[in-house]
């Protein structure tokens, strides 16, 4: 090469060399250049050989599925790259590009394994980086699972929390309009001379009122039709100013309760009766406030017990709080399908101490890949039982399985069935190390035409590390 040993010297790589075992990697290696920006190792694909980086900075960085890029770390000269992937035949598992401009040389593949295998130090000090390598790669991963999750959730939550917020702000706007009404229609009874024991008897048609309001029957949207066109026509025939206006909120009162208010109000009748729909719409909006605020109280809730933000990483649970939360978390992606959710649960199981919002995540991968594998409509069952020593998890959806081809791969990182552009994968070695490495339990599955059925089993004692 152009250079002289001593490029080569501040490489750890050949620490332990003399200059003559040296000078063969020095023979063998082939010098070049890379602007500042440019990539010269490509993530997933073969790279020729080691890589030698003599002067500059390089960025490491993982790359996604849809193409995003995320840099895990700074490389900087003298170092060297890529002897992992060599030695194994596998790819890179992240792409490489100078920071500035970089001084390289690269040892082609064949020459390097012969070399590395002929000079034992260079080879163990390449083994001894391939767990450290490894863990990193594998917590880069994890972290991009938990932040692909969290995604999801923030949108499924923005999503459940919008529509009772909306309906919440439209009720509470409406019921202002109906207090303002029901105030003004007093007011008028006042100054128009309602006697006492008529203001009490409209008082007493007002509760009757209500208490069929709140009796009532919700009407198909022919009948419901039909019985305000009917309310309409009394309303007209007891000369009511602007009867549409109260035909929808009094169709479901009778002839005979219309009558008995004009019996009593007279001239007053369209405020009496302006006042009585006032307060059925108060009444009802009312309940709508309080089942939005509930909904949202609900889902505040699920999120709490998702992410066990309240309590330490540790939590001793029923393994079916996590389960509904997680889908109450996913509700959005069920809400416009005619995909179905049976719950098989075995509600006499015993708590398990685990970590909770990790066991969540598992929950969230499988359940969201069985959303993913039934599209449109289908079944999904969560099953739980006692199985020997260990609590037993079953996802089952009645899809269409998993190819044969793919299922040797499933529990590969990164590995998706997914269309481009949607997700990092399918989330099961991470979930697979969740359950095994961090709760001592086991996660398999079957799959056929059938469909595919997920287990996890999960040990009452000792669950979690």
């Amino acid at each position: 090469m152009s250079g002289t040993l001593a490029d080569l010297r501040g490489i750890d790589l050949f620490d332990d060399l003399t200059d003559a075992q040296l000078q063969p990697w020095a023979d063998a290696a082939r010098p070049f250049t890379v602007a500042p920006g440019d990539s010269f190792i490509e993530h997933d694909a073969a790279i020729p050989g080691l890589v030698l980086l003599l002067e500059g900075d390089a960025l490491t960085q993982t790359v996604a599925e849809d193409g995003h890029a995320e840099v895990v770390g700074v490389q900087h000269a003298p170092t060297w790259m890529g002897a992992i992937a060599v030695l194994t035949g596998g790819p890179m598992a992240v792409r490489v590009s100078a920071e500035g401009a970089c001084r390289l040389a690269l040892i082609p593949a064949e020459a390097f394994i012969t070399l590395a295998l002929a000079n034992r130090s260079v080879h163990q000090r390449i083994m001894h980086q391939v767990g450290p390598v490894l863990n990193n790669l594998r917590a880069v991963e994890a972290n991009r699972e938990r932040l692909t999750s969290l995604g999801t959730m923030a949108a499924g939550l923005a999503h459940e929390l919008n529509n009772p917020a909306a309906a919440a702000k439209r009720a509470a706007s409406s019921l202002v309009e109906a207090l303002e009404t029901v105030n003004g229609a007093l007011a008028t009874f006042v100054e128009g001379g309602v006697e006492r024991a008529d203001a009490e008897r409209l008082l007493d048609l007002q509760r009757e009122a209500l208490q069929r309001c709140a009796a009532r029957d919700r009407l198909s949207g022919v009948a419901a039709a039909d019985a305000e066109d009917a309310t309409l026509e009394l309303l007209e025939r007891l000369d009511v100013a602007e009867p549409w206006t109260l035909a929808e909120s009094l169709s479901f009162l009778d002839e005979d309760w219309l009558r008995r208010v004009h019996a009593i109000a007279g001239p007053l009748t369209g405020n009496a009766l302006h006042w009585v729909a006032a307060s059925v719409a108060a009444r009802t909006l009312a309940t709508e406030l309080l089942d939005s605020t509930s909904r949202m109280s609900t889902l505040v809730g699920a999120v709490k017990t998702y992410s066990y933000m309240d309590r330490g990483g540790l939590v001793e649970l029923d393994v079916h709080d996590g389960l509904d939360s997680t889908l109450t978390m996913l509700g959005h992606k069920l809400k416009h399908t005619r995909i179905a959710v049976v719950r098989d649960y075995d509600r006499s199981l015993p708590r398990l101490t685990v970590h909770g919002s990790e066991l969540n995540q598992v929950w969230t991968n499988l359940l969201d890949n069985a959303i993913q594998a039934l599209g449109e409509q289908g079944t999904i069952t969560l099953r739980t039982r006692l199985d020997g020593p260990c609590v037993l998890v079953d996802v089952v959806d009645d899809g269409p399985g998993i190819p044969a081809a793919a299922r040797e791969h499933l529990f590969d990182p990164f590995f998706t069935t997914k269309p481009v552009g949607q997700g990092t994968g399918l989330g099961l070695d991470t979930a697979r190390r969740i359950v095994e490495e961090r709760h001592r339990g086991t996660l398999g599955f079957d799959s056929g035409t059938d469909g595919t059925t997920f287990h996890v089993w999960l040990p009452i004692e000792e669950t979690a590390r």
